[in-house]
This record gives structure tokens, sequence and C-alpha cells, in this order.
């Protein structure tokens, strides 16, 4: 009896964090230093990073100077030969126009990558209490299990003694191979997590990672206010939709510069003309003259893009902020939903299993009654456990919503 309420008292969640935090190792990783590994060493992040060497090389090819063309001529009239230097000049600013346009996709790809690496936080946030979650889980489940088995063992003994039939016995054994099965099914779903976090840290998959932490510890957020106000400024989609139009307007400004035609200076040599000159000098001037295209259809476009992300900002701004009450609410509401779990629900439900089974050893209860309140209790457990998890879930999409860490 000592032993079977002591098994139940270990098996409370409470408990169940203390004995899961006895057990973690010295070099076990916390939630901040996973963070940091995946920053560093997960592999879409770090690929994503390369376009930005892309982007790079995009400034440099903006920047290049138009070749000359070199041009040799031979005739059978006089001059015979001709050699000819054409070196197109741009005028209004165009190549430095070109590498602002150049330098504003440069700050769009970092900002993709800055999206990029909340996302990649937030996956890795949710797998590393995921990986908790499945440690509880197990726990939990192995708990239940060496519950089953001493009420098992506590049913022979009272069929032995003649007190109840044999049927409870088998029932009593079920109930062991039930809790079994749910038991290598919760060490098969660590497995997973584990895989699942190792991926986005860039780790060996067949090596658990040793974590340190509870999903108990839930993180605090700060009031409405402040993150309505910040994520004006942070959002994801509202920083690529205003880079996006500081990269419109270096457009329409570069549109504009391509009106003024480019200069074409020429310069050369005739040589070998009979009579005349072995050797004469010549150079000329070319211009485009802008009378059918001066650039009117690529400056209307760009305008008219200018005002539609100028609108969509305003749009944006407002889902933000819309997408931060909802993501608050919903953080509040779970956190809520497990505060009641863990200071109510289980708590009460642990005591209604132990009325129960002390129902059940003076006989006035049978043992599917008993079965039924023990299932109930594990149920509710598991419930606590899913309610922690869709609290740090719930965490971290707030987080990604901000567009910025919140702890």
């Amino acid at each position: 009896m000592r032993a079977l309420k002591l098994l139940i008292l270990l098996s409370t969640p409470g408990v169940l964090s203390l004995f899961g935090q006895a057990q973690v190792p010295a070099n076990s990783l916390d939630l901040k230093t996973v963070l940091a590994l995946a920053e560093s060493s997960n592999l879409e992040l770090r690929a994503a990073r390369q376009q930005r060497a892309v982007s790079l090389a995009g400034i440099k090819v903006a920047g290049q100077l138009p070749n000359p063309t070199l041009s040799f001529s031979a005739a059978r009239d006089t001059p015979h030969e001709s050699v000819l230097w054409d070196q197109p000049l741009e005028l209004g600013g165009k190549r430095s126009k070109r590498i602002a346009v150049a330098n504003e996709e440069l700050k769009a790809t970092e900002i993709d990558i800055g999206v990029l690496g909340r996302q990649i936080r937030h996956r890795t946030r949710d797998a590393f209490y995921k990986a908790l979650l499945s440690r509880a889980q197990a726990l939990q489940s192995k708990a239940a299990l060496d519950l089953s088995t001493r009420i098992r063992d506590a049913v022979r003994q009272r069929f032995d003694a003649g007190d109840v039939a044999e049927l409870e016995v088998i029932q009593a054994e079920v109930e062991v191979a039930r809790s079994g099965t749910d038991y290598e099914s919760a060490t098969q779903t660590q497995k997973i997590a584990d895989a699942q976090l190792a991926v986005l840290l860039n780790q060996p998959l067949d090596r658990p990672p040793d974590l340190k932490g509870l999903v108990e510890e839930l993180p605090t957020v700060e009031t409405l206010a402040a993150l309505s106000d910040r994520v004006l400024h942070t959002n994801t989609e509202v920083l690529r939709t205003t880079q996006e139009l500081a990269i419109e307007e270096r457009r329409l400004s570069l549109a504009r510069s391509q009106r003024i035609p480019n200069l074409d200076l020429q310069a050369g040599v005739d040589l070998n003309s009979p009579g005349e000159f072995d050797v004469g000098p010549r150079g000329q001037i070319g211009i485009t003259l802008p009378l059918f295209n001066h650039g009117q259809g690529e400056i209307a476009q760009s305008s008219a893009r200018l005002e539609l992300l100028r609108l969509s900002l305003q749009a944006l701004r407002n889902n933000a902020q819309v997408q931060v009450f909802a993501a608050y609410f919903d953080y509040v509401a779970k956190a809520r939903q497990a505060d009641q779990y863990k200071n109510a629900i289980v708590p009460q439900t642990s005591k209604l299993e132990e009325m129960a089974e002390e129902s059940y050893r003076a006989g006035k209860i049978n043992l599917l009654t008993l079965i039924d309140s023990q299932r109930r209790l594990n149920e509710t457990r598991k419930t606590y456990l899913d309610s922690l998890f869709a609290v740090q879930s719930a965490f971290s999409t707030l987080e990604e919503t901000v567009g910025t860490p919140l702890d």
C-alpha cells in the first residue's frame, strides 16, 4: 500500500519535473544553447546566408562600366584601312543609381535571411520543448506501467486469498499489457523528437541530445501594448514590404535617369589613302534621340508599383497588430489552461484515484472502477503535459509574429 502511494506521488507533474531535472547531465544543452547552435549550424540558414554573396556580386555587376568596341576595316576604296575606338558613356548618374538599387536588394536579402532565422528559431524552440515533452511523457508512461504492475500484484494477492475472482486478475494483466504498449510508444516518440531536434541543429541523428530544461518552465511576455508598438518595427512582413518600397523608389529613380540618352564617343584613324595621307585622324559623337521611347512605360509601371506597396504596407501594419492580438490572447488562454491543470485538475484527479484505490482494497468497488480512475488520471496528466507544450508553441508563434526574440 505504501509503495503504491509512493509511486502515485512520484508520477505527479511536479515530482516528474524534479525527477527529470535530477537526471540532467552536467554537459546538457539548455534552450539558449540550442538556439545558438541552430543559429550557427542549421543547414537551411547557412545555405540562405550564401545568398548574401550573390547579392554582393550583384552590386559589382551594377557598378560595371560599358566596354569599348574596337573596329578595324579594310576596303579597296581609299582610305584602304581604318581603326575605330567606340566608347559608350552613361549620363544622368545611371551607374550610381544601379548600384543604389543593388544595395537595397542586398538589404532585402538580409531581411529574408533574418526571416528564415526567425522561422528556424521558432521551429527549434518547438523541437526543444517537444523533446522535453516526449521525455516527460515517457516518464509518465513508465510510472503508469509501474502502477499497473503493482495493482496487478495486489489483485493476485487478493485472488490467492480468495477475495476476488480470476476475472479481475485477467483484467489487471490486460491493463499491464496496455500500459506497457503505451510506454513503448512513448519511448519511440522520444526518439522521433530527438531526431527532429538534431536535424535542426545539424547534429548526428543516432545520438540523442542531452537537454536541460523543463516543459513546465513557461516564459513570460511583455504587455500587449508594448508588443503592439514593437511589431510595427520588427514584423517580418512589414520589414520586407518596407524594403521592397525602398527598392522600388530606387528603381523609379533609375527609370527616370534612363530618359537621359547615352553618348557614343568614337575616335580612330584612317590609313593608307595614296596621294592624300598615310594616317588621318577621325572622330564622331553619337546619341540616341528619345523621340518614341523615353522611358514613360517603365516610369508609369514603377510609380504604380510604389503606390501598391504603400497601400500594402498600411494593410500589413494593421494585420501585424491583429496577429499580435490573436497570438497574445492565444498564449494567455493556453497558459491559463495549463495553470488550471497544474493547480486544480491534476491534483483533484490524483485524489480521486487514491480514493478509488482505497475503496477497492476495502472491497467497496470492483477492479474496473479502479482501472477507470487510473486511466482518467493518466489521461489528465497527458493532457496537462500537452497543455504545457501548447503554451510553449503559442509563445514561439507570438515571438515569430512580433519578429524579435522575447525571452
